[in-house]
């Protein structure tokens, strides 16, 4: 019988597929201020399954260019799942992004597209890990981002406490939780049960593969410290841009070429001042202008300046600016330049109007990143954290979601 070597060739792709970690892919650099939530202002979509999740984005080209989505369904360790298009998707993706509108009355023009999930042509059926993916119309992939979609038949209840170690006492928080079954039947919960935590729902930091220490009736118990404790950091700094002729806070000036420019204040380091609280949104931003009524196309873009001393800490390392607005990626748009006329490390980067929290990183020369040389550790801040429940009973061949918890450390204890 002849080999067919297409077939062959077809699955030893499709095997490959489903090995492969689906990471976020940024975006190209015409595309900007990338809004990704569920129905809490969050930008981190976590729904139960049937609740809406909602994109929105801007392409600076202006072209009305066309986009098209694909949605991936993955295993607890983001590799792609076995499950066929058809068993977590009713009805279709691949399809074309139809909500768009050119911005109004803006010193740059954009094309600000929206898409809302489920909708006439699709829907989820599934819970899990998700990623959705965004082509133009040439199929090259332009960004990535993931999603979680839940199903709720298990309470979690979590607490953060400082650590126990006194090594990092003043600079870990530690998260203790407890899973309460009692309204699903778990086969072999010590086995088939899995956890992700997650630190103000960033997946880089995210701690997994916890076991529970032990089961008390039916609640699964996690009361450890070291495993599952997590740099506390420091506030988030912030900025609004929302005013084009009046400087805020944090904006020192304003001036206008092409676009409007926002000189910020410079910032300091703070690894060795003493901690203050004052209020963030742990790394998030919101779009907002007073110079219009409609966020999405009436809001300018502006170059906005940072600048932070040079210091030894730094050495010949790179420093870049991170938050959610850039998805706390590091690219050359975010890094900082030293500028020898003044010793100070500069960046500008474009970006939509609105209030912005972030945060300095150091990358090293050996490619590590010290996400606190600048900004420094301190127990008191406040951190939100995310407990995700996965569940793959015998025979199951993709990994559910079945409750999520959640814990702030603004309440922090010993």
């Amino acid at each position: 019988m002849p080999i067919n070597i297409k077939y062959v060739l077809f699955l030893l792709v499709a095997q490959i597929s489903l090995g492969q970690v689906q990471k976020e892919v940024n975006p190209p650099e015409n595309i900007k201020t990338i809004i990704f939530r569920g129905p809490s202002e969050d930008q981190f979509p976590i729904v139960k399954i049937g609740e809406p999740i909602y994109l929105e984005f801007d392409d600076l080209l202006a072209e009305e260019q066309d986009y098209y989505y694909k949605i991936i369904h993955c295993n607890y360790d983001w590799t792609t799942s076995s499950l066929l298009k058809s068993q977590y998707l009713s009805g279709m993706d691949n399809q074309r992004i139809i909500d768009y509108e050119n911005s109004y009355s803006t010193l740059q023009p954009y094309s600000n597209y929206k898409l809302t999930i489920p909708n006439t042509n699709v829907r989820l059926k599934v819970s899990g890990n998700y990623l959705i993916e965004i082509y133009n119309s040439y199929n090259e992939l332009q960004f990535s981002r993931r999603f979680v979609v839940y199903t709720d038949l298990v309470k979690v209840g979590g607490t953060v406490k400082r650590s126990r170690n006194f090594d990092f006492i003043e600079t870990k928080q530690v998260v203790q939780f407890k899973i309460n079954s009692a309204n699903a039947q778990l086969v072999n919960p010590k086995k088939e049960v899995k956890v992700a935590i997650l630190q103000n729902h960033i997946w880089e930091t995210a701690i997994t593969n916890i076991k529970p220490q032990f089961t008390l009736g039916t609640e699964l118990i996690y009361k450890y410290d070291q495993e599952t404790s997590f740099f506390a950091g420091n506030e988030f700094l912030n900025f609004d841009t929302k005013d084009l002729r009046a400087p805020t806070a944090a904006v020192a000036k304003i001036t206008l070429d092409d676009i409007y420019n926002h000189h910020l204040f410079s910032d300091i380091f703070r690894f060795d001042r003493p901690y203050t609280y004052f209020p963030d949104i742990n790394g998030d931003f919101v779009v907002r202008t007073l110079q219009g009524s409609d966020n999405s196309r009436e809001a300018e873009y502006s170059n906005v300046k940072f600048s932070l001393p040079y210091a030894n800490e730094i050495g010949l390392d790179d420093v870049y600016i991170i938050g959610k607005f850039n998805n706390y990626a590091l690219t050359d748009e975010n890094k900082l330049v030293y500028n020898e006329d003044n010793a100070m490390m500069e960046a500008s980067i474009i970006m939509k109007q609105g209030f912005y929290n972030y945060k300095y990183v150091v990358k090293r020369e050996d490619q590590s990143i010290e996400p606190h040389t600048v900004s420094g550790n301190f127990h008191f801040t406040e951190n939100n954290y995310t407990i995700l429940v996965y569940y793959r009973n015998f025979g199951d061949i993709y990994d559910s979601i079945i409750g999520i918890g959640s814990a702030n450390s603004r309440n922090i204890s010993n």
